[in-house]
């Protein structure tokens, strides 16, 4: 598996106009496995828990061990205020930056117990619409 994603990393358009976005399993396995090599950056997605933000540092350490300048926390499943602060506070503790945050959504949970993408259930929900927005800031960066 870790040599087809890299096969594909390396096909990918270098264009700068060319995005190619990787949603890799929560995991460091693909790290170190060479798929980084291709990436120009690296966001881990962590929810406002302390065992995923844990994890989430030690992606983004790793990445930047693997010499990814571009490396970041997306905040994931933010209920209020309390939730974000959380992810912002344990950021900020480690060095890094939050690129996004996507609240949480209940259609999410819908969507995947139907089967169907969620921009196909709700192209107008909380969490699609913030995920278009940070896609386009990605892309745009």
């Amino acid at each position: 598996m870790h040599a087809t994603v890299r096969s594909l990393i390396r096909a990918a358009s270098a264009a700068a106009e060319d995005v190619c976005i990787l949603d890799t399993e929560a995991s460091p396995e693909h790290l170190t496995r060479g798929t980084a090599r291709h990436a120009d950056s690296m966001y881990a997605v962590v929810e406002p828990y302390f065992k995923s933000l844990e994890t989430g540092r030690r992606m983004a350490a790793l990445a930047v061990d693997l010499g990814l300048d571009n490396v970041g926390l997306i905040a994931n499943k933010i209920r209020d205020e309390r939730d974000l602060a959380a992810v912002q506070q344990f950021a900020e503790a480690n060095q890094l930056d939050v690129v996004g945050v996507i609240p949480f959504d209940p259609m999410l949970a819908g969507a995947e117990r139907e089967g169907r993408a969620p921009f196909d259930v709700d192209p107008t929900s909380p969490s699609v619409v913030a995920i278009g927005e940070l896609a386009e800031r990605i892309a745009a960066a």
